[in-house]
């Protein structure tokens, strides 16, 4: 493989070696990942300044599957913190071995009480024990999470910060000194720095904005749906059995339907499945359009707005879809009235899913 060699420098340096873009598009065609040239350019970048990157877009798009078939293709190992509301410094960082640290006192308990027979009253015995070193702040009691397992790591690591716009503003906070100077402080240890450069890529659905701090510390990418050849190409490779016209055909039904106001857009790996279908049923079978907007689609309402615009019928007439609606608003607000609107909104099971 075409790399590029850099000189070693002292702790926190830049990588060992830095991916060319026409290497970097190579490695990752061979995992299956097609990616075109300007987002290889800035991926490669990352990897020459050591910068974050932080991709964001909407969902399925193929964000996290890059730094899956970055790992892939160069042999790192992949270390992913999936991001959620109320992740905090524990499950991101590190945490203290508590079960451990306890057997460990409960160990050295004879030997504490022996030496402070001695002391004659209260007050100096437990002087004397708060100037002892019991040594349960070690490393042997450190549990360590993601972010610090990859600035602790002897091998060089890609590191994925899947979702951070679904996390609190305060852990972004947390993150700046990772992402900035490749190192996590632990007060009772210290400064813990990057042993090897681990190669770090950011998610982001634009669910919230995120800080400019944290921006400012990456190198950042907006990633979009392909244009049809492309996202042809990416079908092809991901389910080579499927005929080049019946992944074309699909694609194009994808591309319509995200023209539509859905609750959610079909994402590449669903745009797969519904290739494999349509590869499976045939393309003459009457229920392959139904097929299709079962693979494309995880919500009712997007159904209904995909059968209406593609023309799919599914056996209920348009009077019979909206008695259906009626009676659904007429069972919520029975039920609105007797238990509260919070739970006739989970009844109808219109309140499922993410806001």
């Amino acid at each position: 493989m075409d790399v590029t060699k850099v000189p070693e420098v002292d702790e926190a340096g830049p990588s060992e070696t830095v991916i060319e873009v026409e290497a970097l598009e190579a490695a990752l065609r061979e995992t299956g990942y097609i990616i075109d040239r300007e987002l290889a350019t800035v991926v490669h970048l990352a990897t020459v300044l050591d910068r974050p990157l932080l991709l964001e877009g909407p969902a399925g798009v193929g964000k996290t599957e890059l730094a899956k078939s970055l790992a892939a293709a160069f042999g790192r190992r992949l270390l992913r913190l999936q991001c959620y509301e109320g992740l905090d410094e524990s499950r991101a960082l590190y945490e203290w071995d508590y079960a451990k640290q306890l057997l460990h006192v409960q160990m050295l308990r004879d030997r504490i009480t022996g030496e402070l027979e001695g002391y004659e009253d209260l007050a100096a015995a437990s002087a004397a024990l708060a100037g002892m070193d019991v040594g349960i702040h070690g490393e042997d009691f450190l549990v360590s999470r993601p972010l610090l397992e990859a600035i602790t790591s002897e091998d060089p690591v890609v590191l994925l910060i899947d979702e951070i716009d679904r996390t609190e503003e305060s852990l972004e906070a947390m993150l700046l000194e990772v992402l900035a100077e490749k190192q996590a402080t632990i007060p009772e240890l210290g400064t813990f720095r990057a042993r090897t450069m681990p190669w770090v890529i950011l998610t982001s659905n634009d669910t919230r904005e995120l800080s400019g701090a944290l921006k400012r510390r990456c190198l950042h990418f907006h990633v979009d749906f392909p244009d049809t050849a492309r996202e042809t190409e990416i079908v092809r490779s991901r389910a080579p059995e499927v005929p080049a016209s019946v992944a074309a055909a699909v694609v194009e039904k994808a591309r319509r339907l995200r023209g539509l106001p859905l609750r959610k857009a079909p994402s590449i790996s669903e745009v797969v499945d519904a290739a494999r279908v349509a590869s499976v049923l045939g393309e003459d079978r009457p229920e392959l359009g139904g097929a299709l907007v079962a693979a494309l689609l995880k919500y009712r309402s997007d159904a209904d707005l995909a059968r209406e615009d593609l023309g799919v019928g599914d056996g209920r007439t348009a009077e019979h879809r909206r008695d259906m609606r009626a009676a659904a608003d007429t069972t919520g607000a029975s039920t609105s009235t007797a238990f509260g609107a919070g739970r006739a909104h989970s009844a109808s099971g219109r309140g499922a899913g993410p806001r």
